[in-house]
């Protein structure tokens, strides 16, 4: 099967019932996108299919052929991925960072597809779980570019 991860096309050989994240992980080495619970819950796992956020621990493969996919190795050649990072920065997100990219990846997908959210719309596509609880630090990143404050990253 052939899938479009990070914008290059890369020959798979899993089964189809396979998790995209054990085909990114295991087959193709990226291992960027984290294995948390296995169940969706957690969003460690969480890539953008379409550009839109997907956890890939319960996405098996075979729905993904023709799909753009992209994970947290590609970020940085997304301007939106670029300001998110910027963003964890400034207001220090990151402790342990296990879960950070798929926070990251969560963020932007909300960022591309809704450029000023509510804040309802912020908690909703926020759902990952932060085992270190830096959720006041994601809302207020999140918050900042949502308002445009943030300004560019620098080459993006």
């Amino acid at each position: 099967m052939e899938l479009q991860i990070n914008g290059k096309t890369h020959q798979v050989e899993s089964d189809a019932d396979t998790p995209l994240l054990w085909v990114i992980r295991d087959e193709l080495g990226m291992t960027g996108t984290k294995y948390g619970c296995g169940l969706a819950q957690c969003g460690a796992c969480t890539v953008m299919v379409d550009g839109v956020a997907m956890r890939s621990c319960v996405t098996p493969v075979a729905g993904m052929a023709g799909k753009q996919i992209t994970t947290i190795e590609a970020i940085e050649n997304d301007s939106m991925g670029q300001r998110v990072v910027a963003a964890w920065i400034k207001h220090q997100v990151p402790q342990c960072g296990y879960c950070q990219s798929g926070q990251v990846m969560a963020a932007t997908a909300l960022l591309k597809q809704v450029p000023h959210p509510t804040d309802d719309e912020i908690a909703a596509a926020m759902i990952n779980l932060c085992r270190c609880g830096t959720y006041n630090a994601i809302n207020d990143a999140v918050h900042e570019l949502a308002s445009g404050s943030a300004g560019a990253v620098k080459g993006a």
